[in-house]
């Protein structure tokens, strides 16, 4: 049977045109330490504009989770919108998978810029790198929007029932489908309102693209997250927070925004 156009891969071409069209360039640094990582960063840089650094959660890559919003933010400041590592073309050979490492890199990537401040947005698991960024670097980080991130989530969560999965491997089975079913599972998640009918060569084509890359690693960085994790362990940031909640977020319940406020 013939396949499917990659619509993925058409669609993914369209928005690295955008991207560029709207000022921005695709930029592969190294770090020096077996550490490489992608970003789309300003062609010209306004010293009038302040930096704001767009942090990314699970998903293809950076571009798909913010284009849509690029229009708002470009006229006001200078974006940059890295990809994690194991995600885009951002990838490691050092062993470390905690948000602490992800938020290091980012800040290193940073100064590569040459970006003394800046302001974060993070989605989802961005918003766990972009609060480690926030704590482990408070003269760089100015303002933090955090956009449903369970940064305040402890590993006796799982176990208590909090969420709609019963361990980290079916979590990690639906944040890194491998069939269409299971993707067509994560858009429940992921929509309120998801798109009920999507032709499973569509489906596949999502998967060949973008999750069958990094699948072992990415699982690490699931595990990391929860792995001790205790709300009395989280260090506080003292930059001017944003909190954004979805009410009926099935990934990272509303709660964890409750608890992340107070």
């Amino acid at each position: 049977m013939a396949r499917c156009l990659s619509f993925t891969g058409s669609a993914d071409w369209l928005y690295r045109n955008f991207f560029s069209y709207s000022g921005l360039r695709s930029v592969t640094t190294d770090l020096e330490d077996g550490t490489v990582m992608h970003c789309w960063a300003p062609k010209t840089v306004k010293p009038a504009k302040p930096n704001l650094l767009l942090v990314h959660g699970f998903g293809a890559n950076a571009m798909w989770q913010y284009g849509d919003l690029l229009r708002h933010f470009m006229p006001r400041f200078n974006i940059y919108v890295p990809d994690l590592l194991f995600f885009g073309d951002s990838t490691t050979k050092r062993p470390e998978r905690t948000e602490a490492f992800q938020a290091q890199c980012v800040m290193r990537l940073m100064e590569r810029y040459g970006v003394q401040k800046l302001s974060l947005v993070g989605i989802s698991y961005g918003g766990f790198v972009g609060y480690s960024m926030a704590a482990q670097f408070p003269q760089a980080v100015e303002k933090v929007v955090l956009c449903c991130t369970g940064v305040c989530l402890e590993e006796k969560d799982m176990r208590d029932g909090l969420f709609q999965v019963a361990d980290l491997d079916e979590a990690a089975s639906i944040l890194m489908p491998q069939t269409p079913d299971k993707l067509r599972e994560l858009m429940k998640f992921a929509f309120v309102k998801p798109v009920k009918v999507v032709p499973s060569c569509f489906l596949s084509d999502y998967i060949d693209v973008f999750c069958t890359d990094h699948i072992k690693q990415k699982k690490e960085l699931i595990q990391a997250i929860l792995k001790d994790r205790q709300i009395s362990n989280i260090p506080k940031i003292r930059q001017s927070t944003l909190i954004i909640w979805g009410e009926q977020d099935r990934i990272f319940p509303v709660e964890l925004g409750h608890r992340l406020q107070t």
